[in-house]
């Protein structure tokens, strides 16, 4: 009895540092890839002297993270989160290195190289919260997940303010023009890498495989594979995903159109101020919507544990709904819009750290991280090809027919749950 209690206390001990250490390096991740985000579009732009072009920044974070998550996936299983994790880290590192210089010598093509890489890397930051669910006790497994999911808040909004002094000491030092800020992110990461590779020891999914396989009944079920659940969870994480990510793609668009055709709009014209003020809703509305994704993943993850894995992720798409409703009989005004994207993150917040857990429960131990990162993979893979067919969907149908479209996906979630199957 002694004996088993101690290993209880080790392993509660081990896990909370190692929820600890993931969550630190989400904010340094969050940091290194919120540099991505804001200047790719702007870097490739200019490189390539084509708006149109500007857009391949985003595809290629997207595509580098569905190459890498399957691999890195298998990595973990092979040798540990640890070895994943750092691998994740020297890709982004590497990437960083190859967009500063692709803006020194002016080549398009090698700069979207890089960026693909930085994305490969961020498939590793999206690991993370499946390895906050390795040595998580059942009870405590979605909210130990969500608070790294959480955490990825604090480098998201760090990120993007380091901006501004990061351009003017690229400008001091003579770094190409919008990379000043990949200083930050180079720093980031390798503190992220140091990190793993120093601190996160004891390996938590290594250290799993040694638990014994009895002991309890929780342990017990949790050894039998489930992939009916294993596969909706897949499905339910991919689809909240993709409708997230589309309609939050489009709205600075229809924020945009609405501007220019002065509907509803607080009667602005002047061009120029017309132009600052949409800057500053579309800002807000954004910055809110983010807000919705991470700053209540906690109590999603509490939720999760204590009602049930497949009535969160139910209770994610009854967001969704609303929020699709929102954006289709309010959706030409700003306040309409405003609420729609605070329903549409807390909707994705709710699906997705209920649906990592019951895809992480449903899978046998030595199914668990191909599956996890197959999820992973189809969820970028299925908000990149969302993205561009929501681009079609709002010149043909505008802002109301895109939130139809989405809603047929948010159905399909809520009519194929696997209620009372195994």
């Amino acid at each position: 009895m002694t004996a088993a209690i101690l290993t209880e206390l080790e392993r509660t001990r081990i896990q909370r540092r190692t929820v600890g250490i993931l969550s630190l390096g989400q904010v340094l991740g969050g940091i290194a890839f919120g540099a991505t985000v804001s200047l790719g579009a702007l870097l490739a732009a200019d490189i390539s002297g084509s708006d149109a072009l500007s857009g391949l920044a985003t595809a290629s974070v997207t595509l580098g993270a569905a190459l890498a998550a399957i691999p890195l996936a298998r990595l973990a299983g092979l040798r540990g989160r640890r070895f994943a994790l750092t691998a994740g880290n020297l890709f982004a590192l590497l990437g960083i290195v190859v967009v500063i210089s692709a803006a020194a010598v002016r080549v398009f093509p090698l700069l979207l190289v890089g960026i693909i890489m930085i994305g490969m890397g961020n498939a590793g930051n999206l690991q993370s919260r499946f390895a906050a669910t390795d040595l998580a006790q059942p009870q405590h497994r979605g909210r130990d997940l969500s608070v790294v999911v959480w955490a990825t808040t604090i480098g998201g909004v760090a990120g993007p303010l380091l901006l501004g002094p990061g351009e003017q000491l690229g400008r001091v030092i003579g770094m190409p023009e919008h990379t000043g800020s990949y200083l930050f992110s180079l720093v980031a990461q390798v503190a992220a890498f140091a990190l793993y590779l120093i601190a996160l020891r004891p390996d938590p999914l290594l250290t799993s495989r040694m638990l014994p396989e009895t002991g309890s009944v929780a342990a017990g079920i949790e050894r039998v594979d489930r992939p009916v659940a294993a596969r909706y969870a897949i499905f339910a994480i991919a689809g909240s995903h993709v409708t997230m990510a589309s309609v939050m793609a489009m709205t600075p668009v229809h924020l945009s159109h609405m501007a220019m055709s002065g509907g509803s709009m607080g009667g602005m014209h002047d061009g120029m101020s017309m132009e600052l003020d949409v800057t500053v809703l579309v800002g807000v509305t954004i910055a809110m919507h983010v807000a919705g994704m991470y700053g209540l993943s906690p109590v999603f993850g509490i939720l999760a544990d204590r009602w049930g894995r497949l009535r969160t992720v139910l209770l994610g798409q009854a967001l969704l709904v609303v929020s699709l409703c929102f954006a289709m009989f309010a959706g030409e005004t700003p306040w309409g819009v405003m609420v729609a994207l605070i329903l549409l993150g807390l909707g994705w917040s709710a699906a997705t750290v209920a649906g990592a857990a019951l895809l992480t429960e449903a899978s046998a131990p030595a199914l668990r991280t191909r599956r996890q990162g197959r999820s992973d993979s189809i969820m970028s893979l299925s908000a990149a090809g969302g993205a561009v067919l929501a681009g079609v969907i709002l010149q043909s149908f505008s802002y109301a027919g895109l939130a139809v479209a989405a809603l047929v996906v948010v159905a399909a979630i809520i009519v194929l749950s696997p209620f009372g199957k195994r």
